[in-house]
């Protein structure tokens, strides 16, 4: 995997969300359905802001502003932001309204093991099924992965590396595996906010490569065992046990 780039430093300051904005809808179209359809664009969008690291972890999503950069009803909005909630993105207080979700340390480890059972058992299976045309695909999205991190896209480069992980799934046809992974990826994206991973972009491209290439091989054991390297790293580098200091030797200094 890889979500996280070496800090957090891009998204501070001001964050612009960027409205995606989707096709015309039919004039047959109910109001029910463009509700349906605003409703999912803000969705999408906080969404995005997420992944591509401008909306950090704890920053409130006041209705009104949103509504403001939506140019909805506030119950729209609401109807959004409890999607989000149900995705775990956002967290709902009563009279204190939503904010970006702040993952513990106790999800953050939780969302990795997940991740490791789902994704070891996923690449041993892709690896005894997989086609020529599928090495060239993935190859051709880490040609992409490549060009990002040379590029220092940060936003490009954060999507391209989580993807990686949801095209393997899709590679089985599993729409269903492909849409849980996304969500524990949108997840370890708020932890890697959260918790300043140090794993590199360049690290990242690295482990796929050398995922992909077991893969060409279909040896299903070195596949997995790389995979599980790999995302014990990215976890490895999130700053889940901060060291506490020696209160003596601390306040000893002057």
């Amino acid at each position: 995997m890889k979500v996280s780039s070496r800090g957090p430093s891009a998204t501070r300051g001001r964050v612009t969300l960027r409205v995606i904005r989707p096709g015309t809808p039919p004039p047959s179209a109910g109001r029910a359905d463009a509700a349906q359809t605003a409703t999912q664009r803000i969705v999408d969008s906080i969404t995005a802001a997420i992944a591509e690291r401008r909306l950090m972890p704890g920053t409130k999503l006041a209705e009104q502003k949103l509504a403001d950069i939506f140019r909805v009803s506030r119950t729209l909005v609401r109807q959004a932001l409890n999607q989000l909630s149900r995705d775990r993105l956002v967290v709902l207080q009563p009279a204190r309204g939503a904010t970006v979700a702040s993952p513990s340390v106790a999800e953050a480890r939780q969302v990795f093991e997940a991740r490791q059972l789902i994704e070891g058992a996923l690449i041993k299976q892709l690896a005894r099924t997989i086609t020529p045309a599928q090495v060239a695909e993935l190859r051709a999205h880490l040609q992409a992965e490549r060009a990002a991190v040379q590029r220092t896209d940060i936003s490009g480069r954060t999507q391209l590396l989580a993807d990686f992980h949801v095209v393997l799934a899709r590679l089985l046809g599993n729409e269903v595996l492909a849409q849980l992974l996304r969500d524990l990826l949108m997840r370890s994206s708020l932890i890697a906010l959260m918790y300043q991973s140090t794993h590199s972009a360049e690290e990242s491209y690295a482990e796929h490569v050398a995922i992909v290439d077991a893969l060409e091989r279909a040896d299903a054991r070195e596949a997995a065992r790389l995979t599980r390297l790999h995302l014990s790293s990215v976890e490895h580098n999130l700053r889940l046990d901060p060291r506490r200091p020696d209160l003596a030797l601390v306040l000893s200094k002057r």
